[in-house]
């Protein structure tokens, strides 16, 4: 439980200037069914207590009474805690808002040890799920965002309006670099020419039987005649993902000497300070980034998943996913098919 400091607002407190001050992050949770069988409270005021709860643990606050003399930084503590509001106690949601001075405005790996960090491991909860975080402007505009974005990228291609139709090979893995490049002949000139790319799995790298730097030099060649040939720009989603950031890098500057204007990242796999780092340090290439393993993170099959019902797991949402990377420079992000094979939860709850 929250101790020594008040971490739920008064009903109808709100963060004053948001935009400016604050981190602000929507979630749900369920209490412990253990728990509200042992506690003497109120299933009211224990959903109050384990709101509060969170929003220590994220932000100021411990488990226990600490010294609060000389030297303690108790001041500081309290006034830069967490504050729990807007609770709904049907829905058990809530929302939190951090002081803009808990974080380090350009990290988002010491952002998400706070407010995702402790939280799931309480026991008093046996289900979470945040929802969204709303982040002040200070800290949008200390990462480097998309070097693109979709009106960069619709430049590049010479595109200003319609669809951006790019299709992805399969099977998945079996082709060797030259029969990948037979079909990308093909589909780079279907509908007349009008299909504008293609893309490599999330699993195709750098294989015994499909060497990546093969497979780049090969595609991109391909893609230059069928521009010629066409008209039309074209785009290769060419899949650079490895856990050595150098290889990545290495990567990206044979797509970038070879012609190419994407370069393709598995984002979840490689992780945020990878990402953040190569945004920074690839050879100004548009980041398409493809979200494997999300599923991991972000899978809730629970009623409650949207609002109404019993949550039965710990997850963050696709949209809070996206938002990350967002902030740390992909211009286009895979974000499934919902009328085929991938869970679609149609879910649309967020920070408005």
């Amino acid at each position: 439980m929250a101790v020594q400091f008040n971490y739920i607002a008064k009903k109808g407190w709100k963060p004053k200037n948001p935009d400016d001050n604050y981190v602000i992050t929507l979630l749900k949770i369920e209490l412990d069914e253990q728990a509200i069988k042992n506690s003497k409270s109120s299933e009211k005021e224990l959903f109050e207590d384990a709101a509060g709860t969170v929003a220590a643990e994220s932000s100021t606050g411990t488990w226990t009474k600490v010294y609060s003399g000389k030297d303690s930084g108790i001041k500081i503590a309290e006034k830069f805690r967490a504050m729990a509001y807007e609770l709904d106690y049907e829905k058990k949601m809530f929302k939190i808002a951090y002081p803009i001075e808990l974080f380090e405005l350009d990290n988002i790996s010491g952002l998400l040890a706070g407010v995702v960090g402790n939280i799931a491991g309480m026991k008093m909860v046996s289900a979470m799920r945040v929802y969204d975080i709303r982040f002040p402007k200070k800290m949008i505009q200390a990462f480097p965002g998309p070097r693109f974005g979709v009106a960069g990228i619709r430049k590049l291609l010479k595109k200003p309006k319609g669809c951006l139709v790019c299709t992805v090979p399969k099977p998945k893995i079996g082709r060797t670099a030259k029969e990948q490049t037979e079909l990308a002949k093909i589909l780079f000139s279907s509908g007349n020419g009008t299909y504008d790319g293609i893309k490599d799995d999330e699993n195709l790298t750098n294989l015994v039987f499909n060497k990546f730097d093969e497979r780049c030099k090969l595609i991109l060649n391909e893609l230059k005649k069928a521009e010629k040939k066409t008209g039309n720009k074209k785009f290769y989603l060419c899949n650079t993902t490895h856990s050595n950031i150098d290889e990545v890098l290495r990567r990206a500057k044979l797509i970038k000497e070879n012609g190419g204007i994407f370069m393709m990242l598995d984002v979840v796999t490689t992780g945020f300070a990878a990402v953040d780092t190569i945004r920074r340090k690839n050879p100004e290439l548009a980041i398409h980034a493809h979200r494997a393993m999300h599923g991991f993170i972000t899978r809730d099959n629970s009623p409650g998943v949207h609002g109404n019902g019993k949550l039965y797991g710990f997850s963050v949402s696709m949209i809070l996913l996206a938002k990350l990377f967002r902030l740390l420079g992909v211009d286009s992000l895979h974000g499934g098919s919902p009328l085929a094979k991938m869970e679609d939860y149609g879910e649309a709850i967020y920070i408005k």
